[in-house]
């Protein structure tokens, strides 16, 4: 057998699917580059250039500005967090505590206004 019986008894009809295996490896490689990039951004790592090399974003002063008034409010928002979640725990003490309890409680306070 000859070379050019074997291109044309075996490579030449199985043309087509070679091709198109070509193609979905290629695909392939190719959404398997952008989901472990999708994964990098999701779970924070960082992105790199082809040479390995980490891409830092570049801080401006207009994002280090915004880095601080976010920093502030979340400050903010964390305390304020933390002011309803002690209301949230003497509202489920009030509401939990025996009634009677409760009761002698608010008439012990108001005989000390009363007296005060």
């Amino acid at each position: 057998m000859q070379h050019t019986d074997l291109a044309e008894a075996v490579i030449v009809p199985n043309l087509p699917w070679m091709i198109a295996g070509g193609l979905v490896l290629g695909l392939v490689a190719i959404l398997g580059w952008v989901f472990t990039t999708w994964l990098r951004v999701k779970h924070g790592y960082p992105l790199e250039t082809s040479w390995g090399k980490a891409i830092e974003p570049k801080v401006t002063t207009e994002t280090a500005e915004r880095i601080k008034l976010l920093t502030g409010e979340n400050a903010q928002l964390r305390a304020e967090l933390g002011a309803i979640k002690d209301r949230l725990a003497t509202m489920e003490r009030i509401i939990t505590d025996e009634p009677s309890k409760l009761a002698r409680e608010i008439d012990a306070l108001s005989h000390e206004k009363g007296h005060a």
